[in-house]
């Protein structure tokens, strides 16, 4: 196997819990493969590098290995290697939210529309 459908190869990979949530990430434009937007359709090859944005945050990660089919967690983590900036700035996220419910600055309940304006602006998304 020289290359699999990318939406096949993030179910594998355990980014999303189901191929149709890894084909709708597609369809937003969430999934970028070698700085393309990518369909669910486009191959993936061992040695390309993927911007995944789910709700777990922004991942860049490089393909090591090739799978169509949903293993063990200890499987799908063989298929990929993160890189360290993505990593640092996931922890870094983490810490300001963990700040933000220490200082009591945690919303309560859900955000209104123009909160979540906000927040997408501190985000970088608005």
């Amino acid at each position: 196997m020289d290359s699999v459908r990318i939406d096949k190869w993030l179910l594998a990979a355990r980014f999303f819990k189901s191929r149709a949530l890894a084909t709708h990430a597609c369809e937003l434009g969430r999934i970028e493969a070698n700085g393309q937007r990518s369909k669910a359709s486009r191959d993936v090859r061992v040695g390309d590098t993927l911007e995944i944005r789910n709700e777990g945050g922004t991942f860049q990660v490089e393909v090591l290995g090739l799978s169509d089919v949903r293993g063990s967690a200890a499987v799908a983590q063989a298929l990929y290697r993160e890189t360290a900036a993505s990593m640092a700035a996931r922890e870094k996220v983490e810490a300001e939210r963990k700040a933000m419910h220490a200082l009591g600055l945690a919303p309560e309940g859900r955000p209104s529309k123009r909160d979540r304006q906000q927040l997408d602006r501190v985000r970088g998304r608005g």
